[in-house]
């Protein structure tokens, strides 16, 4: 029943609605541009900081995915006839702020702090999928569906992210976090 109604509502979308819609997704592209710039640095202070080789490794290949995830949305924003521009986010702010709180208050060196990147990181990679989740609808919507591929092949790379965190975590990082 939701879904019949949401097509019907969809069928009277007005050109108005059309264009508050596409300035509500241009923000929020400007939103993660953002982001996905700050990230990049704040990857590599938690590259330089992780204990595990593996860990620093990750950080490193999500540093190089996070400045191609900048460079694509550079790409979506000249598809739909936009400047790339960033607007502070926020939400990606406080949760670099959070990371670095991690790396104050716990010891260098240790799986601890492991833990707790991890636990940064994946905070992050959750509000990354929310938002290019939410970005490639609207783009359907707006009748991008090129645009739409480029933001789940992004999505789809924060979720491999995510999911390689979570085995770092489950492999050995807690477990050696819990006897230190």
């Amino acid at each position: 029943m939701k879904a019949t109604k949401s097509k019907t509502a969809a069928k009277q979308i007005t050109e108005k609605d059309s264009e508050k819609l596409k300035e509500l997704f241009v923000d929020g592209l400007k939103d993660i541009y953002w982001a996905e710039k700050n990230l990049a640095k704040a990857l590599t202070k938690m590259s330089k900081n992780a204990t595990s080789e593996e860990l620093k490794a990750a950080f490193e290949q999500h540093t190089t995915e996070t400045e191609e995830h900048a460079a694509r949305l550079e790409q979506v924003f000249e598809r739909i006839g936009e400047k790339a521009q960033a607007k502070k986010c926020a939400a990606m702010e406080g949760l670099i702020e959070e990371a670095n709180e991690i790396l104050e208050s716990t010891d260098k060196g240790t799986m601890v702090r492991d833990c707790g990147l991890i636990m940064a990181a994946q905070k992050v990679e959750h509000y990354e999928i929310a938002s290019y989740g939410t970005l490639r609808n609207i783009a359907r919507t707006l009748g991008h569906n090129d645009v739409a591929d480029m933001l789940q092949q992004t999505l789809d790379q924060e979720g491999e992210t995510d999911h390689k965190l979570t085995e770092l975590a489950e492999a050995y990082v807690n477990e050696e976090a819990s006897v230190e």
